[in-house]
C-alpha cells in the first residue's frame, strides 16, 4: 500500500534509521500492517553480536514505533505539507516483551493496532511477527507535535 519512497514522506527517519521498508495495510484509526527486511549488511549486527548476529529488541520496538506513527498520520486529516511540519515523539513503553531473536535474513512483520487516540496522542499496541510467530510485543505511547 505505501512503499519506502511515500514512507519518507510521512516519516523523517533516513538511513540507518529507517526501519519499514513498506506498509501492507491501513485501516485508518485501526491498524496498520508493514514490514522491515532483516539483513546480513545491517550496521547494527557488526556488534550484536559478531559471530551470533541478533537484531537487537530496542530495533524491533523502534520499527513498531515508526510503524504506528505512520498509521498516526493516515489517520490524521492533514496535507503532505503540513505532515512535513510535524513529527511524532515517542513517550512511553509498556508491557515490551521479547519472544524469539530476530536473525538476518528474517521479515519482521509489524502489526499495529489504536487503542486509544485523543487528539494529538496516540496509544497502540504493536506485535512483531517473524513467519507469523510473536516475537516481540508492547503498548506504545506517542504525541504528535511540531517541529
Amino acid at each position: 500500500m505505501l512503499d519506502v519512497v511515500e514512507i519518507q514522506k510521512i516519516l523523517p527517519h533516513r538511513f540507518p534509521f529507517l526501519l519499514v521498508d513498506r506498509v501492507t495495510q491501513i485501516k485508518e484509526k485501526e491498524s496498520l500492517v508493514a514490514f522491515k527486511n532483516v539483513t546480513v549488511n545491517e550496521h547494527v549486527f557488526e556488534g550484536h553480536f559478531p559471530g551470533h548476529p541478533i537484531y537487537p529488541g530496542v530495533m524491533i520496538l523502534e520499527g513498531m514505533a515508526q510503524a504506528g506513527g505512520v498509521l498516526a498520520f493516515k489517520s490524521m486529516d492533514v496535507t503532505e505539507e503540513e505532515i512535513a511540519n510535524k513529527v511524532v515523539y515517542f513517550m512511553g513503553i509498556d508491557g515490551a516483551k521479547f519472544r524469539s531473536p530476530v536473525k538476518p535474513g528474517d521479515r519482521l512483520e509489524y502489526r499495529i493496532n489504536v487503542i486509544k487516540n485523543r487528539g494529538n496522542i496516540w496509544v497502540l499496541k504493536g506485535e512483531s511477527y517473524v513467519d507469523d510467530k510473536l516475537v516481540c510485543e508492547a503498548e506504545l505511547k506517542a504525541m504528535i507535535v511540531d517541529k
